[in-house]
């Protein structure tokens, strides 16, 4: 069964950043890598990883990232909900729903994690840092602040049309 899950994920890699360690000798090296794993139908995760060789780090980091997987409520398994704003330290990121054939506009890090993720139709604004680590972060708070009109409509005890009166007139016809 895992096996059958390993061969769906798509993975990303985002960045590999070598850092330097002075010694008596002179520097060590090390790399740590930023990877994004998803399944492109609404779940995603994202996992860091440090190690003296690169291969090593992107493991780890692929491994982080699976234990990591969150699911992220899809419109029409193409693009999100509502527009929404996400933060993380510096980073603050605005994401919107779009029109279908819209495509991915979004930069850096974001667009890869779109990708992973499945949405096909979104519009993506990165405004404070360009650090991709608190983009990422501040990308996966939008997320979790986002929420689908089944899910709000359960927590209010109501129907979704009488959430959203347009999902009335679709269900209709």
């Amino acid at each position: 069964m895992f096996d059958n899950e390993k061969n769906e994920l798509s993975e990303h890699l985002v960045t590999i950043n070598r850092v330097a360690k002075v010694v008596k000798g002179g520097r060590r090296f090390g790399f740590a890598a930023i990877m994004i794993v998803g399944d492109n139908k609404g779940k995603v995760g994202i996992g860091t990883g440090k190690a003296k060789e690169v291969p090593e780090a992107v493991r780890k980091a692929t491994e982080n990232a699976k234990s990591k997987m969150i699911r992220v409520h899809l419109k029409e398994n193409r693009t999100i909900h509502h527009d929404t704003v996400g933060r993380f330290g510096a980073g603050k990121v605005i994401l919107r729903t779009a029109a279908p054939g819209t495509g991915i506009i979004a930069g850096g890090p974001m667009r890869a994690l779109f990708e992973s993720l499945g949405i096909k139709d979104v519009v993506a604004k990165s405004t404070g840092t360009s650090n991709p680590h608190n983009m990422l972060k501040a990308t996966l708070n939008a997320f979790k602040m986002s929420e689908s009109p089944k899910s709000v409509a359960a927590k209010r005890s109501k129907k979704v049309n009488e959430i959203n009166p347009k999902m009335k007139n679709k269900n209709e016809n």
